[in-house]
This record gives structure tokens, sequence and C-alpha cells, in this order.
């Protein structure tokens, strides 16, 4: 019997999709789920893709079927089963088969099997895979973490499965470890901070504007003919023109406001505390997202104070200001991400290769978008300048902050929420601002605490006049 290229293990809509794309990519690939009725049923599915798939009801028999040396795919939940899964494989497989962590975890936890697989002399790879349902099954972004050599090992069915931009594949090495997972977890913050900030235009555009869902989706699919083109702005002219088969009724206006995550955001600020590395705008679209689940409370406050949002009078804002605001808003959120990714490098260890990473989100990924491919441009020529300041985007910001400005102004005086816009406009105003008032905060906390302060005159620790207060 011919054996497997490649195993993989968890046959969830992402591991589905995964192994449908790598068996039609023309390797042939075992795979194991714990309820083996799921199993069957993808395999029955299969179509023609199942002469390159071997279903296997046991892990003993997934290890039979795979050529050596083996390695296999965990597209498993996070946490404490996919250290179930690597405990029950390491029973069964040979000292150089590799076990390859394509589900969604947090980098900490890689870092620790990597670093436990490598104490045990075994190969360990963690991935991460973007792209959703979609993007595994016809090609994702794969940010690989681990080993290189594990990586070669690999990289030609990884490169293979992944999306392609101009016959480019959109995956890549990007560090030992850990590094892979973490890229896509500032991947998955930014993807936070995208979806906040459009949906921030869209609630100026309602509850400001007046406008429906229709006209709402008009305006997007035009933005997305412009600097704003990108899977996030396609798609969310898609779901406003959306039509609710049971109602009749616009979709949107029937789905709950309460919306849900699965935490990589939430790391991604944790992460960014760690690091000292500011994400603001990712951090105010976490905040956001956790304030859309309180609904009670949020009833409550309207109830007592009245409902935030007033229609904006003719004129006072212009679909024009809104999508420049939106341009200076993407901006300056990557341009955080890409500093985040930045800090992390001298505090594990890594080179993240911020204009791979760059090229690699430019197709497959959720937050693919045409102002990737320039960002990998002014990234090659500068990996260490700040994103703001690369002679592309400081052009495109001073064409826009104003409109920024001018958006978040008018929706805070009309009570229209938009944290991660107005934390752009913070982000950005402190960034120009080469004297800013850090220095009372310095002299108060030497007051209370004598932790002393530096002086423009002289070198040094110093103290105010104030020891004796």
């Amino acid at each position: 019997m011919t054996k497997s290229n490649i195993g993989l293990i968890g046959l969830g809509t992402m591991g589905a999709m995964l192994a449908l794309n790598i068996a039609e990519k023309g390797f042939g690939i075992s795979v194991f789920n714990r309820t083996t009725a799921t199993m069957k049923s993808f395999f029955d599915n299969a179509g023609e893709l199942a002469a390159k798939i071997t279903p296997c009801e046991t892990l003993e028999a997934l290890i039979t079927t795979i050529e050596k040396p083996r390695a296999i795919i965990l597209m498993v939940p996070a946490g404490a089963a996919v250290d179930e899964q690597i405990a029950a494989l390491r029973l069964l497989l040979d000292a150089d088969d590799m076990i390859i962590d394509a589900g969604n975890a947090n980098f900490n936890d890689t870092n620790r099997r990597a670093s436990e697989a490598a104490a045990a002399g075994v190969p360990f790879l963690g991935i991460g895979v973007s792209g959703g349902e979609e993007g595994a099954r016809h090609g994702p972004s794969i940010m690989g973490g681990g080993p290189e050599d594990s990586w070669n090992r690999v990289a030609h069915i990884l490169t293979a499965i992944s999306a392609k931009y101009d016959g480019s594949p959109c995956a890549t090495w990007m560090g030992a470890g850990g590094a892979g997972h973490f890229v896509k977890t500032v991947h998955n913050g930014i993807e936070y901070a995208d979806m906040q900030m459009i949906a921030e235009a869209y609630g100026v555009m309602r509850d400001g504007m007046g406008m429906d869902a229709a006209q709402c989706a008009e305006t997007f699919a035009r933005w997305n003919k412009g600097p704003l083109q990108s899977y996030l702005t396609e798609i969310s002219a898609e779901v406003s023109a959306a039509t609710d088969p049971k109602t009749g009724q616009a979709m949107l206006d029937v789905i709950l406001d309460r919306a849900g995550q699965k935490g990589t955001g939430r790391w991604t600020a944790i992460e960014a505390q760690h690091l000292a590395a500011p994400i603001p705008v990712i951090e105010a679209a976490v905040t956001a997202r956790n304030l859309s689940a309180q609904l009670t409370t949020r009833a409550e406050g309207e109830a007592l104070f009245g409902a935030a949002p007033s229609p904006l009078a003719t004129g006072a804002l212009s679909l024009n200001d809104l999508e420049q605001a939106l341009i200076a808003g993407k901006i300056l959120c990557y341009t955080q991400g890409f500093a985040l990714l930045s800090a992390a490098n001298p505090v594990f260890g890594w080179s993240l290769p911020l204009p791979e990473v760059a090229r690699v989100w430019r197709e497959g990924c959720i937050i693919r978008s045409s102002m990737l491919n320039d960002m990998a441009s002014a990234l090659s020529d500068a990996p260490d300048r700040n994103l703001m300041f690369a002679p592309f985007f400081t052009g495109l910001l001073k064409s826009s902050h104003s409109a920024l400005r001018h958006s978040v102004s008018t929706g805070m005086r009309h009570g229209l929420p938009m944290p991660a816009l107005a934390a752009a406009l913070s982000y950005f105003d402190i960034m120009r601002t080469a004297r800013s008032t850090a220095n009372m905060i310095q002299a108060q906390r030497d007051f209370f605490g004598a932790h002393s302060f530096e002086r423009f005159d002289a070198s040094g620790a110093h103290h105010g006049p104030w020891g004796g207060h």
C-alpha cells in the first residue's frame, strides 16, 4: 500500500478543509478524528479527493499509514487538548517523527512545547493558519514557527497549499519556538481593530447619517475599489447587502449586537503590555468587543441617560471624510501591529522578518488588503522604522489625518461611539508631539515616591525641591 505523505488529526471545520486542500494539491493524507463518525462522514463526502485520503479509526492505524519520517498536523482545540494529543502520539512515534500544531494556540504554550520537544530531541512545529474555512480549503496564509530545518521538511506541502500572491506563496518560516503563533496572534489583534473601525464607520452611517443597510453596502463596495480595498471591506459590503430569508429585512437589522471572540485579540493586548509596545487601537477594539457583550447593562445605561447617538446635520460629515478616516486608522493600526512584532524580537530571541510577514498577509488571511504590498515594500526599505514614517504612508497620513480628526470629533459630539478610531487619532497626535506632558508624571512620581527624573540641562538622576513636603 502506498503510504501518505502527511497525517492530520482533528476534522473540525478547519481541519477538514485543510485536509481537502492537501489532498487536492496531490499529497496523500491520513486522517484521524476522536469521533469516528465524523471521520467517516468526512471521507464519504470527499468525492474524488477520497483517493488521496486514508481514514484511520485509531492513532496506531494513522501511524502505520504515513511515510517515514512522519509529519502529523494537529487541528485540535487550543490548550490542554493539544498537550494530551502530543503525549498520546509521542508514545507511538519514532524520534524523528514531527508533530505540527496548526491550531489557534497561545504562542506561550507553543514556546513551552517547543522547549519540551527540543529537550527530548524530537521535532515540533507551531504554525499559524489564517483565512477561516474558505482559506483553509483553497489557500490560507501560513506562519511557521520552530526549527528551520523542521520547517524545511514540510515546506513543500505547506507552500503548495497556501494562498498565492502573484504566484508567490503566502507561507514562510518566521522563527524559532512560538514565532509563527505569535505572528498569527498579532494578525488576529489587527483583525479585531480593522473590524471595529469598519463597524464604527457603519455606526456613523446608520445612526448619524440615517443610511439603511443597502446604502451602507453601496458605500463599502465603493470604498473597496480604492485604498481601503481589502477582504474585510469586501465582506462588509456583502453582509450589508444581504437579506434575511425569514423576515425579508436587511440581515444586519436582525443580528444581535453582541460580538463573540475566541480570545486571540485579548492575547495580543496582554503581550503588548508585557512588551511595553503600545497598541491602543487594538486594545480599544478588544474593549469594545467586551462591552458589546454587556447588553443588559447598556440597555440600563440608555434608560438612565438617554440614547447616545443623535443624527448629524446635513453636511456635518461626508462619506469621503469617513473613508479618509478609515484609511488613516488602518495605517495607524498596522503601524502598531508591526511595532509589536519588532518589540518581541529581543525578548524572545527572534528575528521576525517583518517584510515577509506583510507579504504572507497579502493573500489568504482575514486582514489581506492592498495596503500590505506597500507595507512590505516600506518594511523592506527600513524594517526598524515606524511604518507611519515611511514616505508612502506619511503621504497618506498627511492627506487623511484631518478627516480622521473631523470624523472622530463630529462623532463624539453626537454620541456616536468611535473608540478604535479615537485611539488611532490619539496615537497619531502623541507620535507627532516632540514635547509631551510626561514631565508632569515624572514630577508627580518623584514627589510621592522619590523616583527621580532626568533634566534637559544635566545628565543623571535628579530630585525636585519638594523633599520636606
